[in-house]
């Protein structure tokens, strides 16, 4: 899957113009395959990130001196940098997820010390994943990512680049399919977080984007996104105690930060870089971010409501 989202995307992507149809050589294995995994044929998180890295010393712990890529677009430090920060990123937020998925199951039966307890692991381990994520200027120049990297993770929904879709040759009665690109947004981690601790954002055409974007992780992930939503009595549990809001608002704290420095990352390598003359064009849309969504509206909107939801 991750060499024939590669390979398909620098077709799609890599001349002066997006191609508007896929040849059938191409087509056919990357839909069957997309399908036996139960994803789009795109290239998604999944692929560009989850399931294309390695360690370099295989003795040592993950991390950005110890990850190197399986597959990339034109290679570079760049390149690398960027994606390499999201595999550490995944890797760093591993206890929060664990420790969310406690809480998600615990009830009235449970200590207020237990709950605590997981409560410290989730702001401890998020801590460091925005510790990492702050790092991502020191190789990676918003020039290069907008011009380099950007242009060929663009999906073929919402893209006006690539108006009337495209077309997979001898796939779906060769009629132009739409689908989101690889974004940020398709990770696991904060939906996962959102539905444990049970932080709530308003139904509107963002919420419905940020659920769309479920269709592109793994199956897996999407499940027990679903079921922590389900089950997680974490909100009223705390609600309910004088001495967990500190530390719930804490871990609150802390995903509110991923989500600003988030903002903060898309003004600069982003919507920046997109007022700027260069020889190259736009590298793609302008307005919107690589999944095709108003990025700048909707990073806010979430940073903001995770803010209003701490206890006060």
């Amino acid at each position: 899957m991750v060499h024939l989202s590669f390979i398909s995307h620098a077709y799609i992507w890599g001349g002066l113009k997006p191609e508007k149809l896929l040849p059938e050589v191409l087509a056919g294995p990357w839909v069957k395959v997309a399908k036996a995994l139960g994803r789009p044929p795109i290239l998604s998180y999944a692929s560009y990130c989850l399931d294309n890295w390695f360690k370099i010393n295989k003795e040592e712990n993950i991390s950005l001196d110890n990850v190197a890529l399986i597959t990339n677009f034109l290679g570079g430090v760049d390149e690398d940098w960027f994606v390499t920060i999201h595999v550490c990123i995944e890797d760093a937020a591993s206890e929060a997820i664990i420790a969310a998925q406690e809480i998600a199951e615990m009830t009235k039966e449970n200590s207020e010390d237990e709950i605590l307890q997981k409560l410290k692991l989730i702001s401890k381990s998020l801590n460091k994943v925005n510790k990492i994520f702050s790092r991502m200027p020191e190789k990676c120049d918003p020039y290069i990512y907008y011009h380099r990297v950007r242009p060929f993770i663009f999906g073929t929904k919402d893209n006006p680049d690539l108006k009337n879709g495209l077309i997979y040759k001898g796939e779906f009665k060769d009629k132009p399919q739409f689908y989101r690109g690889e974004t940020g947004a398709q990770s696991s981690i904060m939906p996962f977080l959102d539905g444990a601790l049970g932080i709530y954002h308003t139904k509107d055409s963002l919420r419905h984007y940020l659920n769309e974007m479920r269709e592109y992780m793994p199956p897996e992930h999407r499940a027990r996104i679903d079921k922590v939503e389900e089950i997680s009595q974490a909100k009223s549990l705390i609600n309910e105690s004088q001495n967990l809001t500190d530390e719930y608002n804490l871990c609150l704290e802390e995903i509110r930060a991923f989500r600003a420095l988030h903002l903060e990352f898309a003004g600069t390598y982003i919507h920046k870089q997109s007022q700027i003359k260069n020889p190259f064009g736009r590298g793609g849309s302008t307005i919107t971010g690589t999944g095709g969504t108003p990025f700048m509206k909707y990073l806010k909107k979430h940073r903001d409501e995770t803010e209003n939801q701490k206890i006060k």
